[in-house]
């Protein structure tokens, strides 16, 4: 008796490696998936047996996914014009409380430095790690500038005088200023991006898997700056509680065993909490609950 086995199918996904590694993986948990790794393996296991995934550099992920090494991939806007990738973009994830928010990259001068604007960096030496973009930014501005390649450190190479300026990367502008470094521009600002292979979207069923996977992180992320709230109401103080509370569309009401009275639940913003349950509370609502929320999808 000849027996077959049937391969399931597989989605090649990429998991920035470094930085981003941590938070990536709180909010794969977060939204459901439960990823492990070894600290010295870049083959991370996943309770997903549809998703292969794979440690890469975040710099290199879109290079992997556009030549179809990887179906899809996680990584910064600004490596994806770095390295000038054709892929398809499918969606934003930024996770503030996780290290995944928007960031800057910077020009950046000793405080004492004469440089005031980028015109002033004509015949000057910027290192930076994001040199292809750099180049294309002095380009537009009609700035000739020396820009070399910086494997990290950049602070102490302006810092020492090796360079007139740096071009690195910050999200508050705290890290420069504790070097002794003033924000000079702007050069592009990044979030964390969510990425396919073209030829792997147009396959039905990786198509269908990432929207799936994107679904449920968008929910993860929309979810961890929110709180559930649930309260017990009397009908007579239904108005003043509700018009209490934000909504994202409106409370759900139910009615209780107990004549005239009602449950309320709703979904609002975290940082609100405090101060509006003791304004719940005086506004007639009692058993108050508070909760996390792991997904939010709208």
């Amino acid at each position: 008796m000849i027996k077959f086995t049937i391969m399931s199918r597989k989605l090649k996904l990429g998991l920035p490696k470094g930085s981003l590694q941590e938070a990536t993986f709180r909010m794969f948990q977060r939204a459901g998936f439960r990823v492990r790794s070894d600290e010295r393996s870049y083959f991370p296991s996943i309770d997903d047996e549809e998703i292969e995934p794979f440690l890469i550099r975040a710099q290199e992920m879109s290079r992997y996914v556009e030549d179809g090494t990887l179906d899809s991939g996680l990584t910064g806007e600004d490596w994806i014009l770095e390295n000038g990738s054709d892929v398809f973009r499918v969606t934003d994830l930024i996770y503030a409380k996780q290290g995944m928010r928007p960031v800057r990259w910077v020009i950046a001068v000793p405080e004492d430095s004469p440089i005031r604007s980028v015109k002033h960096l004509q015949g000057k030496t910027i290192a930076t790690e994001l040199v292809k973009v750099t180049e294309k930014y002095l380009k537009k501005e009609g700035v000739r500038a020396k820009v070399e390649f910086s494997w990290g450190a950049t602070e102490v190479k302006v810092g020492a005088g090796l360079v007139d300026a740096i071009v690195e990367l910050t999200e508050t502008g705290r890290s420069l200023r504790a070097n002794r470094l003033r924000i000079v521009e702007t050069i592009c600002k990044s979030s964390t991006q969510l990425i396919a292979n073209h030829s792997s979207w147009k396959d039905i069923w990786k198509r269908d898997k990432i929207q799936n996977m994107s679904l449920l992180l968008l929910g993860a992320i929309a979810a961890e700056s929110k709180v559930g709230l649930k309260m017990n109401v009397a009908k007579k103080n239904l108005n003043k509680v509700i018009s209490l509370l934000p909504s994202m569309k409106h409370p759900t009401i139910s009615t209780l065993s107990q004549k005239d009275w009602l449950a309320v639940e709703t979904i609002v913003d975290e940082q609100i909490v405090r101060l509006l349950i003791p304004r719940l509370k005086k506004g007639g609502a009692q058993g108050i609950i508070e909760y996390p929320l792991n997904k939010v999808i709208e």
